[in-house]
C-alpha cells in the first residue's frame, strides 16, 4: 500500500481489547478466562492489559478456547506492539519528566488503563498529535521566556509545560472581551480592595470577572511536582491574555504581589513573550519593572516612606493597611522585602490559604 494512504492511528488497541469483547459476549469474567487458559487472575489481567506478549503457546490456547487462528492472534499482538512503539516518544524520558502522578491527582488527566496508553493520553492533554508536535509547541518554552535560566525552569520544563497547559484549559471557558490595556490598567483599582477579602472562593471569581472585562483570562492552577513557578503571563492571541497563578506560597502577600507583578508584564512588556515567575528568579530589567509596578499599585508612592517608617508593631501595620485599603499581610510582606523587619516578624498578620484536595 502506498505509505501516503497507510492508516496510522494515534492510538493503540491491545489484543486484550478483543478478548474482553469475546468475554463480554459470552458472559465470562476475567477469573473464568484465567481458568480456561491456565493462568492466575493476575497473569490473565496483565495479558488483557497488553503487559504480556502473546506467544505461540498463548495464541494456540486462545484459538482453542475463543476461536480465530493462531496467525490472527500473533498478528494482532505484533500490530499492537508496533503501534505502541511508533507512538512511544523517541525520548524515553519524556513521560518521566511529566508530573503524571500529580496530573492524575489534580484531575487534569484520567488514569491510563495500561502503560501503553499513557503517551496517547498525555498527547491528548497537550492537544498535540505527536511528541514532535509537543516539542515544537511546548518544548521550546525556554526560547520564549523573557529571563535567564533559573531553577524554577531548569528543574522540570515538562512540568512547567503541564502547568501552563492546564491554565490554558481552565481559561478556555472564560468569556473575555477583547484586550484593552487602558481598561485593564483602570480595572486594577477595583482589584486592589479584593486583597482584604479572606475567602478565595469569593475573591477569585470577582478577580476573574474584573479581568475578563479587559481581555485577561485569569486561572489559579496548583503547581505540580517539578514546577516551581508562582505566576505566568502570555498572550494566547492578539485579543486575549492569560494570567496564571499557582498559589504556590499559600499566603496573601505572595499571591497578590504576584498578581500585580504579572499585570505589570501585560501592560509594560508587549504581547510576544512568555513571562514566568519563580522563587529563584534572576534579576532582569523586565522583572525589576514589574516589581516596581506591583509596589506602586499596592502602596502609593506618596506613602511609601511612611510605610518604611512603621515600627514593628502589629497595630501600626494594621492601621496603615486600613488607611491605604489593602491587606495587612501585604504590608508585612513589603516591610520584609525592604528588610525593615526580619522574615519571621508579624507573619501572623498574613493570611494563609489551603488547597482543597
Amino acid at each position: 500500500m502506498d505509505s501516503a494512504y497507510e492508516f496510522r492511528p494515534d492510538w493503540v488497541s491491545a489484543p486484550g481489547d478483543t478478548i474482553r469483547d469475546i468475554l463480554r459476549e459470552r458472559g465470562l469474567s476475567v477469573a473464568d478466562f484465567a481458568r480456561q487458559i491456565g493462568y492466575t487472575v493476575q497473569q490473565a489481567t496483565e495479558l488483557l492489559q497488553g503487559r504480556t506478549a502473546i506467544t505461540i503457546a498463548i495464541a494456540r490456547s486462545l484459538e482453542r478456547h475463543f476461536g480465530a487462528s493462531v496467525a490472527f492472534w500473533m498478528s494482532r499482538d505484533f500490530q499492537y506492539r508496533q503501534d505502541a512503539t511508533r507512538l512511544q516518544p523517541d525520548d524515553s524520558g519524556w513521560l518521566t519528566e511529566l508530573p503524571i502522578v500529580d496530573m492524575v491527582k489534580y484531575g487534569w488527566l484520567s488514569p491510563a488503563p495500561r502503560p501503553s496508553n499513557e503517551v496517547a493520553a498525555c498527547l491528548r492533554f497537550f492537544n498535540v498529535p505527536s511528541l514532535q508536535a509537543w516539542r515544537e509547541t511546548y518544548g521550546k518554552l525556554e526560547e520564549m521566556v523573557a529571563f535567564r535560566k533559573s531553577a524554577s525552569f531548569d528543574s522540570r520544563p515538562a512540568a512547567v509545560a503541564a502547568w501552563l497547559r492546564q491554565g490554558e484549559i481552565e481559561t478556555e471557558a472564560i468569556d473575555c472581551r477583547p484586550w484593552s490595556p487602558t481598561v485593564f490598567s483602570d480595572s486594577l483599582a477595583s482589584v486592589r480592595p479584593l486583597t482584604r477579602q479572606k475567602d478565595p472562593h469569593r475573591f477569585i471569581p470577582a478577580l476573574q470577572e474584573i479581568c475578563a472585562a479587559s481581555g485577561v483570562a485569569v486561572a489559579i492552577v496548583r503547581a505540580p511536582t517539578g514546577c516551581r513557578a508562582s505566576g505566568a503571563t502570555r498572550f494566547v492571541s492578539r485579543t486575549r491574555a492569560l494570567l496564571l497563578l499557582s498559589f504556590r506560597h499559600l499566603s496573601d502577600d505572595q499571591f497578590w504581589f504576584t498578581f500585580f507583578h504579572e499585570a505589570g508584564h501585560l501592560l509594560l512588556h508587549g504581547q510576544t513573550r512568555l513571562f514566568l515567575e519563580g522563587v529563584e528568579m534572576p534579576p532582569t530589567s523586565e522583572e525589576k519593572e514589574a516589581n516596581e509596578f506591583a509596589g506602586r499599585i499596592l502602596v502609593p508612592p506618596s506613602l511609601h516612606s511612611t510605610m518604611l517608617d512603621l515600627a514593628a508593631d502589629h497595630r501600626d501595620v494594621i492601621r496603615f493597611a486600613q488607611r491605604i485599603g489593602i491587606s495587612p499581610g501585604i504590608v508585612v510582606g513589603q516591610l520584609q522585602h525592604y528588610k525593615r523587619i526580619g522574615p519571621g516578624y508579624l507573619n501572623k498578620l498574613k493570611r494563609r490559604y489551603t488547597w482543597n484536595e
